[in-house]
């Protein structure tokens, strides 16, 4: 039997961990430089232990959502 999520150390504890994450994954994907890309807003989402990240740049406007256990991008949605 797995642990849950509640038992298993997160390794996108904070914001302030998970934003730096988020950022990268943008940057490969869209090949542009971070410092084009503005923090437009941040979520916890307590029962499923995922990290929402809005990012916008230029024109484009995306959410990224990360697995705070696993640490790694789940999703990126342009919205």
């Amino acid at each position: 039997m797995s642990p849950g999520i509640g038992l298993m150390k997160r390794r996108l504890p904070t914001e302030k961990e998970a934003i730096p994450v988020a950022i990268s994954g943008i940057v490969q994907k869209y090949d542009i430089k971070s410092n084009e890309i503005k923090t437009l807003e941040t979520k916890f989402d307590v029962d499923g232990g995922d990290w929402y990240v809005a990012l916008g740049f230029g024109e484009k406007r995306v959410i990224v959502k990360m697995d705070s256990v696993q640490g790694t991008i789940t999703e990126i949605k342009e919205i």
